[in-house]
């Protein structure tokens, strides 16, 4: 079994594309495969199959419905906001020690790979006294971090590595992920990066078709 926290440089960045995308090759490599994102914000339950945990369940190829949306995503909150925030809006909070407990479960009970995607960046506050890394720490998994491709992402994902160093996380990988909107092309974004850090880079283009040749699966278990 192996399990593997998907985190980012913070929202939007590609984080349940890269997840989804590594559903769907385990899946075809016949790797059995769990996915887990255990807390989302800005969740419209009219439009679940749009959401993150959506797209994660399509990737597993399961219905979307309101028991396993409960089973890969237990802390859902309207708002898009962080979930310290979101949560309070409804008067609820995420209880930390309750969802590390949750993750721990998955991770003895996976068989194959269990991919936990996390909400936002690496520093998003959980709740009043908890970040997304104090998650990653308390599991002492691996960590996956997802950066985009725009101009202003070789800091941001710098400073991010840097941070999970802090805590003690080790970075399984940085994977680039192109940007939807004013990409820097992504030869040269990891090029850049690989002069400041050590961390395996890895490489994944929108077109995920044109892209097939390489696999970010076998770059991250290899």
């Amino acid at each position: 079994m192996t399990a593997l926290f998907v985190t980012g440089t913070g929202t939007g960045v590609g984080k349940t594309w890269i997840t989804a995308r590594l559903i769907r090759e385990a899946r075809a490599a016949g790797m059995p495969v769990e996915a887990l994102k255990p807390v989302i914000s800005g969740f419209d339950p009219h439009d679940a199959a749009e959401s993150d945990s959506g797209h994660l369940l399509a990737a597993l190829g399961r219905p979307i419905d309101e028991r396993t949306l409960a089973t890969i995503s237990p802390w859902r909150f309207a708002a898009p906001l962080s979930p310290d925030m979101a949560a309070a809006r409804e008067g609820r909070a995420v209880d930390f020690d309750a969802l590390v407990e949750l993750c721990r479960r998955r991770i003895a009970e996976a068989e194959g790979l269990l991919l936990i995607e996390g909400v936002g960046g690496a520093m998003v506050p959980l709740d009043g006294g908890h970040t997304v890394r104090d998650w990653i720490a308390a599991l002492g998994i691996p960590a996956v971090v997802v950066a985009g491709s725009y101009l202003g992402t070789i800091s941001h994902s710098l400073t991010t590595l840097d941070s999970l160093a802090v805590a003690g996380i080790e970075a399984k990988a940085l994977v680039i992920s192109e940007s939807e909107s004013n990409p820097v092309p992504l030869a040269e974004t990891a090029a850049a990066l690989a002069r400041f850090t050590a961390v395996p880079i890895l490489t994944a283009g929108r077109d995920e078709e044109a892209d097939s040749g390489s696999s970010l699966l076998k770059g991250l278990l290899r």
